[in-house]
């Protein structure tokens, strides 16, 4: 028997009713409907891993065993007694009674340490005293381990802290302050886990870096970042070429290196920028390559022997570029060469422009140290210089870096000769006079609006030459200046000596 239409629409109207009502009591909360049937859950999210950033779990695994942590104290020197210097010397209030005024004073404000009320050592005071803590690493396997020189620096004993916490004694093997590095040895029969230099020329901008070390003590911390930019010259000394890595390097992570994915050293954390002594990103590592070559010295010598040219040098700006006809600002302007220097005895001299070293082009001063630092004393190298519109190329033996820097000194004739009256250079805002010695012109005064006071030139300065020409009276310059005009230069190059160092001031010639 068929089922009557109006039965089936009022059934069915009543079904959807109650549909209804349940997605409403559900979606309120108001109870709940059991349908006899599991709960359908929606997926968990999860994302393809091999489609994301690596782990660094791996190299950390690697590398981390060659890590350690550098400890480094001093011996105090026994303290001589001073009777009655009280506060240097606490033992002077062993005579005063203890309800004295001074005694409670000091005990309060020193307080007592290890036993003692007064917080001695010993009768002299002596005993290891901490002067740093830093970071290394093992690059071999019988216990060499490279970190810091201003880590180790002041220090007389050393301890290496393994990544397993094992406290080794260490000795120094040579420190080079000029690239901020330093080779400790551990004597052990224990063959460590080390690691090599990497190809730092391959290193690219962008490239994942993992620093691992000892920040604050807290022992082995690994941070990840990445290359951030390379070349970086940070003015810590004459080899400056630093990689700049956004890793978190904070204090106690010099000395520590930093990894690229295959676990090799890029490069050594040994600086950081911060306006609050905390990390903020900008951190500074010495490269793999120049670690290599300061490395290899230290472990064989002790010291790191340079050669040595011996000259003052200054940057290329485009206005001594143009001052001096070359086609760009590049190259290292020799400011003085040495008394008794390789350079000197070359016949180089004050003007010429480092354009080349054995054929090498040379960009900057700090290429030119670099280039040169790393020949060895007592071998020739053929120096390429521009000289009054054409380069000449001299053959120059190199020396031996002297232990420190040397400095520059002029020699006066001492010819007492009186000097004329002063005379203004206004197109340049400059008031100049003879030397005493007649030699040069002495600035007398500047104008503070003038292209010579905004480069830096001052009252008492004095002027040797200009365009590479010698001038000991206003006429010579005035010539000097004019042969400048009608070549076509747009600059005038001003030798400017002051304490005893010397630098050259363009100016420019529209002005003359």
């Amino acid at each position: 028997m068929s089922t009557s239409p109006n039965f089936s629409s009022r059934t069915r109207n009543r079904l959807m009713a109650a549909a209804a009502s349940v997605a409403i009591a559900g979606a309120i909360g108001i109870g709940a409907v059991t349908t006899g049937t599991a709960p359908v859950l929606a997926e968990a999210v999860r994302i393809d891993a091999q489609n994301q950033v690596p782990s660094f779990a791996d190299v950390v695994e690697k590398v981390s065993p060659a890590v350690v942590s550098v400890r480094v104290t001093a011996r105090m020197e026994p303290a001589a007694d001073r009777g009655a210097d009280l506060f240097g010397d606490p033992r002077g209030f062993d005579n005063l009674p203890d309800d004295h005024p001074f005694k409670r004073f000091f005990r309060e404000f020193r307080g007592p340490r290890d036993g003692d009320q007064f917080g001695r050592r010993g009768p002299n005071r002596e005993g290891p005293r901490p002067v740093s803590q830093g970071s290394g690493f093992f690059i071999s396997e019988d216990g060499y381990v490279v970190t810091n020189n201003h880590v180790v620096e002041g220090g007389q004993e050393f301890t290496v802290v393994t990544d397993a916490g094992l406290e080794l004694q260490a000795k120094l093997i040579g420190t080079d302050p000029r690239t901020d590095l330093a080779v400790l040895k551990v004597d052990s029969d224990t063959k460590f886990t080390y690691v090599d230099f990497a190809e730092d020329a391959k290193v690219r901008v962008g490239d994942w870096v993992v620093a691992v070390g000892n920040p604050f003590g807290l022992g082995g911390t690994v941070t990840a970042g990445i290359v951030s930019a390379r070349g970086r010259d940070i003015g810590a000394g004459p080899y400056d070429d630093f990689i700049q890595i956004d890793a978190a390097v904070n204090r106690g992570n010099s000395g520590g290196p930093a990894f690229n994915l295959s676990g090799q050293v890029v490069g050594i954390n040994t600086a950081i920028f911060s306006p609050s002594g905390g990390n903020v990103g900008i951190a500074f590592a010495i490269p793999a390559s120049t670690a290599r070559e300061v490395v290899t010295d230290l472990m064989r010598d002790g010291s790191v022997e340079r050669g040595w040219l011996g000259v003052q040098i200054q940057p290329v700006n485009a206005d001594i570029a143009d001052s001096l006809g070359l086609q760009k600002a590049s190259g290292a302007l020799v400011s003085e060469a040495q008394a008794d220097s390789p350079a000197k005895a070359a016949g180089i001299v004050a003007g010429d422009v480092i354009t080349s070293v054995n054929g090498k082009d040379v960009a900057s001063p700090k290429e030119l140290a670099r280039v040169i630092g790393a020949v060895e004393p007592g071998s020739s190298v053929d120096v390429t210089v521009w000289r009054k519109g054409q380069s000449e190329t001299f053959k120059v033996k190199l020396g031996e870096m002297p232990g420190s820097d040397q400095q520059a000194s002029l020699n006066p004739s001492g010819d007492d000769q009186p000097a004329t009256a002063e005379t203004s250079m206004a197109d340049y805002g400059l008031t100049v006079t003879r030397a005493e010695d007649g030699k040069g012109l002495v600035v007398t005064d500047v104008d503070p609006g003038s292209d010579a006071a905004e480069r830096g030139i001052q009252a008492g300065d004095v002027i040797t030459a200009v365009n590479s020409t010698d001038v000991n009276s206003p006429a010579e310059a005035k010539t000097a200046i004019e042969a400048a005009s009608k070549s076509g230069r747009k600059a005038v190059l001003f030798q400017v000596s002051r304490d005893d160092t010397n630098r050259f001031v363009a100016l420019p010639v529209a002005k003359g």
